[in-house]
């Protein structure tokens, strides 16, 4: 078997088996496949696609090139969730110690922002002495203990897929949809859980530009999780402007313990967290009924409950859990500069991208995942979607560390507000649910 004969097979939209993508995969990594070779394949997949069962076969050779996590007599009850990537997406901070104050062991591996998208990672490493690199064995012992833990990726998990990623981001064959489902896939099963939760993003903001493509790759990924016998259920959601108010990394943060401790009680970032939450507690069959699984949940913040996990979470991996009841105690930028409205009317749209873009300037972002950022700096929403403002209101607040930095980011800022006269219509934060037992949209 050569590889050059599976470039080849593939350029004229053949269909690998399951022994000749196992053979490609197995010389990548162990070196005898030159990378301009799978960068070839790549450009070929790109091209001609993967079928649903190359997919499958696809992502269980990743799975199988390195580790996967055992949790043992957890394995099937553990719940993980997997966002594609957003503006402003603080749902994994708010709906993890809620999911463990309900009972439900989670135990999540999440990344670094790149590129104008926020990264879990660097949020939770904004609160001061907050770990995030845990071993295999730390990660399995504090989701034993507490219920819940919270790790950067590592590279025994999927180290295929970091080999491909790296091809994929160089040879513009990033976008398509075959090697994202198995991307994604693959890194959620290697991480130990069989509930699975994604919530695929479409807009301005996200990677995915249409609710329809959003959709394909969701039935993609979540067929793939169940021949691979993982209960996988897509949520479909919209990134056309930031979620929450808060965009950067401790301003998200704090958001997040400001729901959590209740006082956050609608709005997206509540939707979105009770809706997860719910769907999370139907798939491991804790309840049938949504309503009754919310109103359990909101039980839970209003009780103090889910915030008490967050405040064990923190405190487990080294941080300080002070900075629940004190956000002093995070690095403070030197500016805050309140930004006025040039006229009165209704917010109809905020351009996610164009504010991330302003966070990045700002030193919020990064482009390559070994860049330093600044946790201290953001952008907080005063007026969103659908909110009357009159002339002179404070429309959005930057923080920030260096005041020329702060004029280009307003600039983007103001760009990014749409103000007009008539009152928008209010649209739903989920265009669809695909779940795993049906296949299909609901």
């Amino acid at each position: 078997m050569r590889i050059v004969d599976l470039i080849e097979k593939k350029k004229h939209g053949k269909i690998l088996t399951k022994e000749e993508i196992n053979f490609l995969i197995d010389s990548l990594m162990d070196g005898t496949a030159p990378d301009y070779q799978i960068a070839a394949w790549l450009m070929a997949v790109y091209f001609k696609g993967l079928t649903q069962e190359e997919t499958v076969n696809l992502t269980a050779a990743m799975i199988n090139s390195g580790d996967v996590i055992d949790f043992g007599d957890l394995t099937d009850s553990i719940v993980d969730k997997h966002s594609t990537g957003g503006v402003g997406d603080k749902v994994t901070i708010t709906l993890i110690p809620l999911l463990a104050a309900a009972g439900i062991p989670v135990a999540k591996l999440s990344g670094k922002g790149l590129g104008h998208t926020g990264g879990t990672i660097d949020k939770l490493e904004s609160i001061p002495g907050f770990n995030t690199k845990l071993t295999i064995e730390d990660l399995i012992k504090q989701v034993k203990e507490i219920n819940v833990a919270i790790a950067s990726q590592t590279q025994n998990l999927t180290p295929a897929d970091g080999k491909l990623y790296a091809l994929r981001d160089v040879t513009a064959t990033v976008d398509s949809m075959p090697l994202i489902a198995s991307s994604v896939v693959s890194k959620k099963i290697a991480s130990g859980a069989k509930n699975i939760i994604l919530d695929v993003k479409y807009g301005s903001g996200a990677f995915m530009k249409t609710p329809e493509d959003a959709a394909e790759l969701s039935k993609l990924m979540v067929n793939v999780g169940k021949a691979l016998n993982k209960s996988i259920t897509a949520v479909i959601t919209s990134m056309e402007e930031p979620l929450g108010r808060a965009v950067g990394n401790s301003l998200e943060i704090i958001e997040s313990v400001e729901f959590l401790k209740g006082n956050i009680k609608t709005g997206d970032v509540a939707d979105l967290t009770y809706s997860f939450a719910a769907i999370a507690l139907m798939q491991v069959g804790m309840y049938n009924n949504e309503a009754e699984a919310k109103e359990y949940l909101r039980e839970l913040v209003e009780s103090g409950k889910a915030l008490e996990k967050l405040r064990k979470l923190i405190a487990a991996q080294g941080g300080n859990p002070e900075i629940i009841n004190n956000y002093d105690l995070f690095e403070l930028p030197k500016y805050k500069v309140e930004c006025e409205a040039k006229k009165s009317g209704y917010v109809h749209n905020i351009d996610a991208y164009k504010i991330a873009y302003a966070c990045k300037i700002l030193g919020a972002g990064r482009d390559r995942k070994t860049d330093p950022i600044d946790y201290s700096v953001g952008i907080y929403l005063n007026k969103k979607s659908g909110e009357a403002v009159n002339k002179g209101d404070i429309l959005y607040t930057i923080y920030s560390n260096d005041s020329e930095k702060t004029k280009i980011a307003q600039k983007y800022c103001d760009e990014a507000f749409d103000v007009n006269n008539e009152k928008p219509s209010h649209n739903s934060m989920i265009y669809k649910i695909i779940r795993a037992e049906e296949g299909n949209d609901v």
